[in-house]
């Protein structure tokens, strides 16, 4: 689309003057994501006036306790949508790029995709390729943003809109917006408040290029940058040494994958939600020095059971969810009205004689 056509107040005469409207262009927009993070941006896209002329998500990978063939949510909803998409093993091959210019897109989006563009794909949009990041950059570059928020206990993380460059999200920023993270978020429910939060923030993104053709951005201060590196199984392993806060924003942090873990006797249990426990709802002995961390010293009926935590101060946390070896989620007074555990047993590698 060109420019409106200009607008006149009055007759042409000495003072007249005119006002021309730009009105928006409706921008060619390539996709790249692949789990459900990324949906709400593409839904809220292709509600817009611009033209997604192809959605890149990562090939169909097993799944599940079977490993059956699982299909990205990106593209199951970019088929609902009837848009065309495109599983590429590698984004560094000819054939990829050929295909890529073919879109003519004025620009790519690209929300946790999870594989790093080269600089050739980087390249082919007029306007490059514009990343949403779950955290305020600096902090936190990398494949766990928000899990490392939560685990490390901030009170605040965000969403960054960055002009995407050859590094690990070091490219400047053109948008930021925080949230706060709230005693019980999970790495589920901030997840999606940042999915949904990003995909606003991107549309006014959008917005703004499609009007004024052009973006601002704000170079990173690359002294203050702090890395969320990709999460592993072993890391979910609970602490029980570690201060009842630590605790709980680990068992909250690695919520719904790989979901903390801890072992009684030879049995693993993962703790999949725990909350704040006040000293004085357990016995006064809980406090005592003789009794290790990990140890269960009060079951609540209907609730679930406190732990104690930390070595030289105690603090105890309240065990509301679990998940025994091989069994489905329960809730922890399902575990305990099943015989699962009791007061005086201990979780973590040590002896529960």
């Amino acid at each position: 689309m060109g420019h409106a056509p200009a607008l006149r107040r009055g007759a042409p005469s000495c003072g007249a003057f005119v006002i021309t409207i730009r009105a928006p262009l409706s921008l060619n927009v390539l996709f790249f994501g692949t789990p459900a993070f990324a949906v709400p941006t593409l839904q809220r896209l292709l509600a817009t006036s611009h033209r997604v002329v192809g959605v890149v998500t990562q090939p169909d990978k097993p799944a599940g306790r079977g490993r059956k063939m699982g299909e990205p949510a990106v593209k199951v909803a970019a088929r609902d949508a009837g848009i065309e998409v495109h599983q590429p093993a590698s984004v560094r091959g000819p054939e990829f790029l050929e295909w890529m210019k073919s879109t003519g897109a004025d620009v790519a989006i690209v929300v946790a995709y999870g594989k790093i563009l080269p600089k050739a794909v980087l390249e082919v949009p007029k306007h490059g390729c514009l990343n949403i990041h779950g955290s305020v950059l600096p902090a936190y570059r990398g494949a766990a943003p928000i899990q490392w928020a939560i685990i490390n206990g901030e009170e605040k993380t965000g969403i960054s809109i960055m002009q995407m460059d050859v590094g690990m999200d070091t490219g400047a920023v053109i948008a930021m917006r925080e949230v706060d993270i709230l005693d019980d978020d999970d790495t589920r429910s901030l997840g999606d408040m940042l999915s949904y939060t990003g995909a606003d923030l991107m549309m006014e993104v959008l917005e703004k290029l499609a009007v004024e053709g052009r973006l601002e951005s704000t170079p990173q201060d690359h002294s203050k940058a702090t890395k969320a590196p990709m999460i592993s199984r072993e890391m979910a392993e609970i602490n029980w040494t570690q201060p009842s806060g630590k605790v709980i924003c680990a068992i909250h942090g690695f919520y719904p994958w790989p979901k903390a873990f801890t072992l009684l006797g030879d049995r693993e249990i993962k703790i999949t939600n725990a909350e704040a426990c006040a000293p004085d709802w357990v016995p006064e002995a809980a406090s005592e020095v003789q009794i290790p961390p990990g140890a269960v010293v009060e079951v609540f009926k209907g609730r679930g059971f406190a732990v104690r935590c930390g070595k030289l101060k105690p603090s105890f946390v309240l065990v509301t969810r679990v998940q025994p070896a091989d069994r489905p989620e329960m809730s922890a007074s399902d575990f305990l009205n099943g015989g699962g555990v009791d007061i005086g047993k201990v979780f973590g590698r040590i002896s529960n004689e």
